[in-house]
């Protein structure tokens, strides 16, 4: 039989957060670190070069095949008809040799108001050998997990969108080797809504656009047969501005903002006796502070703005934020760079980005680098340290144009 723990290791390898302490249970005597777990993290995980090079910023920048991760509203903005998008990223290379994502997006103008996309996210976990509580061997199996994407955009008006989405997730990762564990599976939906508008500066004009998005908004998941525990998918609310100048007929900067908080409810601190040992009410817990995650999917949405055991203080180091700037020369070559901050208490993630794209006719290549500034990273030991993102999108209609026109001639 797998240990419970090996399963909850996994997950925040996946999710690569960086704590020091317990997850906001059985302290009893003080709240340090209260990281708030859900399942199938990865879907968290920024999938695109190009918003990873920005400090993991997406929810207003301008909009690309990537969209969908960030705020599928974009895409009734978006200026290709018909786009294709494939990104890969080595994941958390520090701990694990063989870990990584790949991601699938794919576009399609409809009308002039309207366009539908699609994505497909895969998170591979590599080959990992399962042994049993008495280290017998279980065998080597490659865990995995993915989700599928679609969703419809269209624009209310010359300035606005809005989109809609759906998502199935499905997470494998004890392979069924054990008899009481199986593999999870939940339906999402996103709602978001897009805004962007001509401004102008004196002698400079630009873009100025906003973006509200809320992400993953599906039913738990459980990975057990008996369904007696069910974990949280990590519903999200992502908002944002963006400014983009246009200097001169060659050269233009973007400045970014995100901010995001996980629509999950906080772990509470539980009452322990003078053992040491959680105060049992029956079957349930007995909360000191906090309130109970056991919760709907909706009130958990709700509950996640008022529930953390630290009060009002902690709800506001529920939020992470992101800076992020782009530059373009010519519309053929970007040089990209961001910086993401999480607060310690809950997981302690803050790193640089930098990044670079380039555009050649009718193909789009980027790449990001992350740089972790917090003190972990000082001492060589981040798992997140070097994670390196690449992309490709390829304009399909400008490439049927292109050949037409060389046919012609």
């Amino acid at each position: 039989m797998i240990k419970k723990s090996f399963v909850i290791l996994l997950g925040l390898l996946m999710a690569g957060v960086i704590a020091k302490g317990q997850q906001g249970v059985v302290t009893g005597q003080g709240l340090e670190y209260n990281v708030i777990p859900t399942a199938v993290p990865f879907m968290m995980i920024a999938p695109d070069a190009r918003s990873a090079g920005m400090g993991d910023i997406g929810v207003a920048t301008s909009p690309d095949v990537y969209s969908m991760h960030w705020n599928p509203a974009k895409y009734a903005f978006i200026e290709d008809d018909l786009s294709v998008g494939l990104a890969y990223s080595p994941w958390l290379r520090k701990l694990v040799p063989d870990m990584n994502i790949a991601y699938l997006a794919i576009s399609k103008r409809m009308s002039d108001k309207s366009t539908i996309a699609g994505s497909l996210k895969y998170f591979s976990l590599g080959e990992i050998n399962f042994r049993g509580n008495d280290n017998e061997d279980l065998g080597t199996y490659s865990p995995n997990e993915f989700a599928v994407d679609l969703c419809y955009s269209r624009k209310l008006g010359d300035y606005l969108s809005a989109a809609v989405a759906g998502r199935f997730i499905y997470s494998h990762l004890t392979q069924g080797v054990t008899n009481y564990s199986r593999a999870a599976w939940s339906v999402a939906a996103d709602v978001s809504v897009y805004y962007q508008r001509p401004v102008y500066f004196s002698s400079i004009d630009g873009d100025f656009s906003w973006g509200v998005a809320i992400t993953n908004m599906g039913s738990k998941m459980s990975y057990t047969n008996a369904n007696s525990r069910t974990d949280f998918v990590p519903t999200n609310l992502r908002l944002g501005p963006s400014l983009k100048l246009n200097i001169d007929e060659y050269n233009s900067i973007a400045l970014s903002v995100d901010i995001n908080k996980l629509l999950v409810p906080t772990p509470p601190i539980y009452k322990v006796d003078s053992t040491g040992h959680i105060v049992m009410d029956g079957d349930k817990y007995v909360i000191e502070k906090g309130m109970d995650p056991n919760v709907s999917m909706i009130q958990g949405m709700f509950q996640s703005f008022y529930d953390a055991p630290g009060g009002f203080s902690e709800e506001l180091k529920e939020f992470t934020w992101s800076i992020g700037a782009e530059y373009w020369y010519n519309k053929v070559f970007a040089v990209r760079a961001g910086y993401f901050h999480e607060s310690q208490m809950k997981g302690n993630r803050k790193y640089l980005t930098f990044g670079a794209g380039l555009r050649y006719n009718v193909l789009a290549i980027d790449v990001s680098y992350l740089v972790p500034v917090n003190n972990k990273a000082n001492s060589g030991t981040n798992p997140l340290e070097g994670t390196l993102r690449f992309n490709l999108a390829f304009n399909i209609n400008k490439w049927e144009k292109n050949t037409k026109l060389e046919k012609v001639d």
